[in-house]
This record gives structure tokens, C-alpha cells and sequence, in this order.
């Protein structure tokens, strides 16, 4: 049994203080997977909280939930929630662990639509869908063109949502612990926004850190490096298929010419647990 204490002031479901989970991760960037398949655990807020917390709880990134699929062609329903009890509507570095966890090359259904999936070995693919560019999809609070965003001099993002959305800063990659969580909560993203921060090192390289809405900077981010991708090609800086480095390894993205983008990269089962 691995124990889960609960904090003082923190409220957790007596009926579900027994909960079997897999801790997982993907380049670093972990999730506490609960497969509610067969048996929903009606998670709430402040239980989610309080099982993401690192010193309380099992500690995550993001709390990854199955329940059975509801679209056709789907094999699962993926539902991805931050430490602070908000739901994403997409995160790949999970999507791959997902497959692992379910095993096969199963579609996943997400918030962002079908995801199809391919393993090849310890790595797994998954098609993530066509990005959105206009700043409504992003979405923005105001008409602007999402190649050059109205933030403070000399800040120059581009944005894209991939599900979820995300400004990419290019330069120095270094500033993302100073600048992330202010930009996170800027008046242009009235859902927060992923802030990446991008430096070009070649046409099929980069190195990327990104801040993630309610999570902060992680060790990695698969939408993060996908939307990245989108914004290089985009601005002409890299070729459609690219290497994103990131604290925890490096991912391979490629932006097809029929506009899907596919995210390849390990998955890592790390213990499974019971929470007492």
C-alpha cells in the first residue's frame, strides 16, 4: 500500500480513500494515471489537488483520468487535470503514457478530438491532431495576428492552440522560469496560456522550456513541442520535421503537409500504488 497523507485543511472523499493509480512519466513530465474504466471514483477538485501535491499527495504534473470512450472509433475517453484542479484539454507527453498504459496503438479521445496512435519499440506516436491558428481558437481576448503577438517590447510570440493554447517566445530559452508565470496570466489569454520559450539551433533543431498553465515549468511538454514546431515553421525558422530538446529529452516533431502534427517520444511506466 503506498500512503497517502491528507493536510490539514485539505478535503478528500472518504469513498475513495482507496485508489489505485500508475505514476508515469514522459521525459520527466509525470502523471498519476487513475483508470476509472470499469469503476468512477467522481474525483473532485480538491481531491485532485490534494493527489498532484508533491509533499502530500503522490505528486504530479497532471492527474490523467480514463473512463470508457463516448465517440466512435474511440478506445478510451482521456481526461487530463493540472495541480490546480483545472482541466487541460490536451497534453501529449500523458497521450504517450496513455498507450503504454492501455496498451496496443489505441485512439484516445480527448477534449482536443481522436487521437490515433503507433508504437514502434519503448516509443510511441501520437497524431495530435491540426493546430488552430486564428485568435479566436487560440483563443485571444482581442483581433490580432497570432505570428506576432501585442505583448511588452521585445517580446515577440507567436500562439497556436493545440487543444490548449500556446504563445512561443524564440531567443533564449533560459527565461522561462523569470517570465512563464507572468505571461501565463496575461490579460491576452482569457484561459491562461503554455508559454514556450524557443532557441533555434539548427533547421531540425531546438531547445524549448515551457511554463504550463497551472502546473509551472515541467521537464517537458508535448503540445508545449508541438506547437512550438507550428510557430518555427511558421515563421520560417525550422523545417516541418524537428528535434525539440527539452530539461527531460528530447521529442521528434513533425508537421505533415496534410496539416496534422505527430509527436513522437518514450513513455515510462515508473510504480503502481494504492492510496491509503
Amino acid at each position: 500500500m503506498f500512503p497517502v497523507r491528507q493536510p490539514a485543511g485539505c478535503f478528500m472523499r472518504g469513498a475513495i480513500m482507496s485508489l489505485s493509480f500508475t505514476k508515469m512519466h514522459g521525459l520527466g513530465n509525470d502523471f498519476v494515471v487513475i483508470d476509472a474504466r470499469q469503476n468512477d471514483p467522481a474525483l473532485d477538485t480538491p481531491t485532485i489537488r490534494h493527489l498532484c501535491d508533491r509533499r502530500f499527495g503522490i505528486g504530479c504534473d497532471q492527474l490523467v483520468l480514463l473512463t470508457p470512450p463516448t465517440l466512435h472509433g474511440a478506445d478510451v475517453h482521456v481526461r487530463f487535470f493540472n495541480p490546480d484542479g483545472s482541466e487541460a484539454g490536451a497534453c501529449g507527453n500523458a497521450s504517450r503514457c496513455v498507450v503504454k498504459f492501455v496498451g496496443g496503438a489505441p485512439t484516445l479521445q480527448t477534449a482536443a478530438g481522436l487521437l490515433p496512435t503507433a508504437r514502434d519499440g519503448d516509443l510511441v506516436t501520437v497524431d495530435m491532431g491540426l493546430p488552430r491558428l486564428d485568435w479566436q481558437d487560440v483563443p485571444l481576448s482581442q483581433a490580432c495576428d497570432t505570428l506576432h503577438l501585442p505583448l511588452p517590447t521585445p517580446l515577440d510570440a507567436a500562439a497556436c492552440s493545440m487543444g490548449n493554447p500556446h504563445a512561443t517566445i524564440f531567443g533564449d530559452a533560459s527565461r522561462a522560469e523569470a517570465l512563464g508565470a507572468g505571461l501565463e496570466q496575461n490579460a491576452l489569454f482569457p484561459e491562461r496560456a503554455n508559454i514556450g520559450f524557443a532557441q533555434i539551433l539548427s533547421p531540425t533543431h531546438m531547445r524549448l522550456r515551457v511554463w504550463e498553465r497551472g502546473a509551472g515549468l515541467t521537464l517537458a511538454c508535448g503540445s508545449g513541442a508541438c506547437a512550438a514546431v507550428v510557430n518555427a515553421v511558421r515563421r520560417g525558422l525550422t523545417k516541418r520535421t524537428c528535434t525539440v530538446t527539452m530539461d527531460g529529452g528530447d521529442l521528434r516533431i513533425t508537421w505533415r503537409a496534410d496539416g496534422h502534427i505527430l509527436m513522437t517520444g518514450p513513455a515510462v511506466t515508473v510504480f503502481h500504488g494504492t492510496t491509503a
